[in-house]
């Protein structure tokens, strides 16, 4: 039997789509949902915009614990632990960390060859990834944190992407959280 790595693909939406990270307002409940993913995995891939907005925020509070909260600090310590990040970009000259690798291919073929590998889980983030694989069938697992804001802006979840066909999930897990945001896991 050959059980690959799962795929999951996380973000933070408002109730109308946008998913612009500026927009919410996390409180340590959620920050505690996102380390107990990220311990879960061992690489992230991004698209260029989603890591230049994680890195190197997220590295230098982890190595100053200069996070405005404790859960900040402990979810800046959780993501600099994962151990790879590969980053999708045809325009990034540089990458920081010796952890870090730049594709220059589509996410597709180099999807496909992380899943056949031993380890944990491979987490997506970014909404350029995402419409690039969401018809792929490579992604296991949508983990959607639903902030109950309507922002009336933004960039949306799958803007400009067409599928073939519907993808049908199967709700896994609801998780209310006492802000008010939901956290839905779903799978293929």
């Amino acid at each position: 039997m050959n059980l690959m790595r799962k795929v999951i693909f996380d973000i933070n939406i408002s109730i109308d789509g946008c998913c612009d990270h500026t927009k919410f307002n996390p409180g340590h409940e959620m920050y505690d949902y996102f380390i107990s993913l990220l311990r879960s995995a061992d690489q992230f891939v991004f698209g260029r915009k989603t890591y230049e907005l994680m890195v190197p925020y997220w590295p230098d509070v982890a190595s100053k614990n200069s996070g405005d909260t404790k859960a900040e600090n402990e979810f800046a310590q959780a993501f600099v632990a994962v151990d790879k990040i590969l980053v999708f970009s045809r325009s990034l000259e540089k990458v920081e960390g010796k952890n870090t690798t730049i594709a220059r291919t589509g996410p597709q073929e180099e999807i496909l060859k992380l899943k056949q590998q031993p380890g944990k889980n491979i987490l997506i983030g970014g909404l350029e990834i995402l419409s690039q694989l969401i018809g792929t069938g490579l992604i296991d697992e949508y983990h959607f944190v639903v902030h109950p804001i309507i922002v009336g802006e933004g960039r949306r979840l799958l803007s400009g992407t067409s599928l073939h066909e519907n993808l049908q999930l199967k709700l896994a897990e609801t998780t209310v959280l006492k802000s008010g945001s939901v956290v839905l896991r779903y799978v293929k």
